[in-house]
């Protein structure tokens, strides 16, 4: 979540590239004119990042510190990455457990390792309302603001001159209607806290890209997408440090890709602001939506590269839905052939870009967004058998003191019009957050219960929640019940 309008493949990596990485793929540290050479006489590129560096981009995807030691997830990586975005672990509970204690060995072990390979890094993220640590958590007021300006001045200030985009703000619209703020503890502290993150992230790294990142907002009519242009369209004519616009991009049949895909970018791209899809992944790796994606960021010259959220199928916080460009085993899905193909055939950013859009003609949409928030997933094949209730599973993505789970719940032979899940947690583990359920407790045999948007599930069907915690996430066999209301 910096301060060129246009994509710059001139921008060096930060940190010394080894020349044999220089050599085979990481083109989107060399000079302009060098990648504009390159594209012009270089046969087709072959993987994902040299694909993208040629034209004068990068591809990158988000990757957990304990992963680096497997051999099948290491070598994808250093094959096919020329971006990095750590996962976990430089949010907030990772890096400042206790206030004012910092902690950075995940994250260093990332960026030494994103250096060593020739690898850019996206840092994610500084300030969001989710994965907080408990003691930010039980704060407010002047108190909170002033830790968030302390954490982001020392964690920006730690990676000064590594990072190539900081996540300065995550999520914080709220989805709906209103095209509002999201609630949350930041946002009680003033309505310019965006404003003092993102002065604040300057302050403390003035050469990295500074980017606002949120989901659902791909549809250029949505309300929550104007909120947040309206937000970037201030914060340019103010002069507030803002460089950058991450798109989440988690896509499924319930927020599925939206044929003005390309009409966002671009317009966003109009107020002079680079654009970055952040955090792509699509259930089932449709493959038409993961080309069109592809293709819409390279016929905008401003949008510099895409990350997706994981490697493998098996990496993703959505395994259930299989929505990456690799299988479980590490193999190439069409998906990937798909998207290849098409960086082969995009345009290459210009010397000097062309106007990248004009602003929109017309007023903001007034029509509400869906009242669903982040994606569920898409039904089974056939319903359990024989099952009037529900069932439920757990996926764990598990790091050194914390974790995030997400439950499916599947819906039996009959719909259900709520549900709830007790999940037995492991000694020492607390809930910290939870997205898509409510939570009653936070450590032991915790209970998740529905939400207004996805308490209702036909038959068969399924949805998703999440949470966050710390200590050691819930294993398989952790559900003790899924109860229909």
């Amino acid at each position: 979540m910096k301060p060129d309008p246009i994509p710059d493949p001139s921008r060096p990596s930060r940190g010394r590239l080894p020349r044999t990485a220089a050599l085979t793929g990481a083109a989107g540290t060399l000079a302009a004119g060098l990648v504009l050479v390159l594209a012009g006489t270089a046969s087709a590129g072959t993987t994902l990042g040299t694909a993208a560096a040629e034209k004068g981009r990068y591809f990158g995807t988000a990757v957990a510190a304990y992963k680096l030691s497997d051999s099948t997830y290491s070598g994808i990586l250093n094959r096919e990455f020329n971006m990095v975005t750590p996962e976990n672990e430089m949010k907030w509970d990772a890096t400042e457990p206790n206030q004012n204690q910092f902690s950075y060995g995940s994250a260093d072990q990332i960026v030494n390792y994103a250096q060593s390979h020739g690898m850019r890094v996206r840092g994610h993220a500084l300030a969001w309302h989710s994965q907080q640590p408990g003691w930010a958590q039980n704060l407010s007021g002047t108190a909170l603001r002033n830790a968030m300006i302390n954490h982001i001045t020392n964690v920006a200030g730690h990676y000064k001159g590594k990072i190539y985009a900081w996540d300065v703000v995550n999520e914080a619209f709220a989805d709906g209607g209103g095209g509002g703020r999201r609630d949350s503890n930041l946002q009680r502290t003033g309505n310019d806290w965006i404003e003092v993150a993102f002065r604040t992230a300057r302050a403390a790294d003035p050469g990295a890209k500074l980017c606002y990142n949120d989901y659902n907002t791909d549809d250029w009519n949505q309300a929550k997408t104007q909120g947040v242009y309206n937000m970037v369209k201030d914060f340019k004519a103010r002069g507030v440090p803002i460089d950058c616009v991450g798109f989440q991009s988690h896509l499924n049949n319930q927020s599925p890709y939206p044929s003005n895909y390309r009409t966002t970018l671009s317009n966003f791209a109009a107020l002079g602001v680079e654009v970055q899809i952040t955090e792509l992944d699509i259930e089932q790796a449709n493959t038409t939506w993961y080309r069109n994606v592809t293709s819409d960021c390279l016929a905008v010259a401003a949008c510099a590269g895409i990350t997706v959220w994981g490697i493998r199928d098996s990496d993703s916080w959505r395994s259930s839905q299989n929505p990456l460009l690799f299988d479980g085993s590490g193999n190439k899905k069409a998906a990937y052939t798909a998207v290849l193909d098409a960086l082969n055939s995009g345009t290459p950013v210009p010397t000097t870009a062309p106007p990248t859009s004009n602003p929109p003609t017309s007023a903001p949409p007034t029509s509400p967004p869906p009242t669903s928030a982040p994606p569920t997933s898409e039904p089974p094949t056939s319903p359990p058998p024989g099952n009037a209730g529900c069932t439920a599973s757990v996926t764990l993505n598990q790091w050194n003191g914390g974790f995030v789970a997400n439950v499916r719940v599947i819906a039996g032979a009959a719909a259900l019009n709520g549900w709830s899940v007790t999940i037995a947690l492991p000694s020492g583990a607390s809930v910290t957050n939870t997205w898509s359920a409510q939570a009653s407790g936070s450590s032991g045999a915790v209970r998740f219960a529905n939400v207004n948007y996805n308490g209702t599930v036909g038959a068969g069907q399924s949805t998703e929640f999440g949470f966050q915690g710390t200590g050691t996430g819930p294993g398989a066999g952790s559900v003790q019940s899924c109860t229909a209301a």
